[in-house]
């Protein structure tokens, strides 16, 4: 569903945030990508193009394309999400979710 990734690119530079009413964002958006963006929906497992994405790159946000992560961090954790052990600096908020059993760090871009 929210196949955003960006090839090559100079990932280290500052860029500012998209302001919008969460009213933009819905109207933009589609409304599995509003929930997971916004509203803290998970995508199914398995489910993601990126999962199965290798070229070299940045993945960036799929409403702001704020960029996030490089595929160098990228790895393959068997959840059926696509993981990475870090992100690129300035972009990207976490949360604790508390929802099941143990707690999920969710992250977000900020």
């Amino acid at each position: 569903m929210m196949n955003h990734a960006l090839a090559a690119g100079d990932s280290s530079r500052v860029i500012p945030k998209l302001e919008k009413s969460k009213d933009e964002w819905r109207r933009l958006l589609q409304p599995k990508e509003y929930a997971v963006l916004f509203e803290e929906d998970t995508e199914y497992p398995h489910s993601s193009p990126l999962n199965h994405e290798k070229r070299a790159g940045t993945y960036i946000c799929a409403a702001c394309y704020l960029p996030l992560f490089s595929s160098e961090a990228k790895f393959e954790s068997g959840t059926g999400w696509p993981s990475f052990f870090r992100p690129l600096t300035g972009h990207l908020g976490t949360k604790t979710d508390y929802k099941l059993l143990a707690p999920r760090t969710e992250y977000h871009c900020i």
